[in-house]
């Protein structure tokens, strides 16, 4: 496979240029040689083009192929949903085969820079909805792939072996994660028939929060899939906290058990990806995913509550 060229400022800057000329809209600050470029990503895989639009570069087939159905189903999911996406202003290739977007730019930061209010949590709980409204055929007829639940059970015996290294390097005691029995995990396997539009990549950079803890808006819809929601309460667990996750999903009219699934399957994550990452060396930044952890482990009450006839093991 031909290696992907490795962009610089002064080819994406023509890029950007010749995009804005085709797409009809300005760049915000721009020089005689084409609009003020600046990556977003160490990759340079996005960049920032002046201060209204972001331009994203395909590193592969695979990528550019869910990139060109990413606009289409933007469109498609709009209308449901309470937060802004962004909108397509033109499209090319910047290498041979390899897909690059120019998409207008959204305001506010991250989840990561900026904590979810009450009010912003109405806002998920808007969009977890809007999520189940969309028809699923219709996306599926964009190419949305439809694809099956995950295990719970396979996914806590592989947890429990991240959760014992994860002890060994003292960041975790595994018998926290013991209240998820086998029992309980069948239980909380996914129901037939629940299927519907999951964004399946809800991580803190993809939801843009303004200072004032609302939901501005949702990046990052080339992952979507047609499956299980629960992967959307994981991915708000690990981006926002298990206990703002489940209040978003249980407003959406969720019940007790997609919510646990939920708030389970984002904790397993959360420990297999810490222990991964130690696990490399040198280690990269740990700071992102003891923050994942963290969040995923948070208590909530509904857990306390909840009877999933596992006795004084239920989670």
């Amino acid at each position: 496979m031909t290696q992907a060229p490795t962009p610089t400022a002064d080819t994406v800057r023509r890029l950007a240029r010749s995009l804005l000329d085709d797409g009809g809209a300005g760049g915000g600050a721009a020089s005689a040689a084409g609009p003020d470029v600046r990556p977003v990503t160490e990759d340079g895989a996005t960049w920032w083009v002046g201060n209204r639009h972001v331009l994203r570069l395909a590193p592969n087939r695979e990528v550019s192929a869910r990139r060109r159905r990413e606009a289409r189903l933007r469109d498609l999911v709009r209308p449901h949903v309470p937060v802004a996406l962004p909108a397509g202003v033109a499209q090319g290739e910047w290498a041979p085969g390899l897909l690059c977007t120019l998409d207008t730019r959204l305001p506010g930061g991250t989840a990561e820079e900026h904590a979810v209010s009450a009010v912003g949590e109405t806002d998920l709980a808007g969009l977890l909805t809007g999520l189940r409204e969309v028809p699923a055929r219709q996306a599926e007829t964009l190419g949305v792939p439809r694809v099956s639940p995950r295990s719970l059970d396979a996914l806590r015996r592989v947890a429990a072996e991240a959760a014992e290294q994860l002890a060994a390097a003292d960041e975790f005691d595994p018998v926290r994660l013991r209240r998820l029995t086998p029992s309980a995990a069948v239980q909380l396997a996914a129901q037939s028939g629940t299927a519907v539009l999951v964004h399946h990549a809800l991580s803190g950079r993809h939801l843009l929060v303004g200072a004032d803890g609302r939901v501005r808006g949702v990046l990052g819809w080339d992952a979507a899939v047609v499956g299980d929601p629960a992967e959307d309460i994981a991915g708000l667990a690990l981006a926002v906290g298990a206990p703002a996750a489940v209040r978003a999903a249980t407003l959406a009219g969720y019940g007790a058990r997609p919510c646990l699934r939920g708030l389970w399957l984002a904790r397993c994550d959360a420990l297999i990806q810490l222990s991964g990452a130690l696990a490399v060396r040198p280690a990269p930044p740990l700071r992102p995913p003891r923050l994942r952890l963290r969040r995923a482990w948070e208590p909530i009450m509904l857990e306390r509550v909840t009877d999933l006839g596992d006795g004084d093991e239920a989670p």
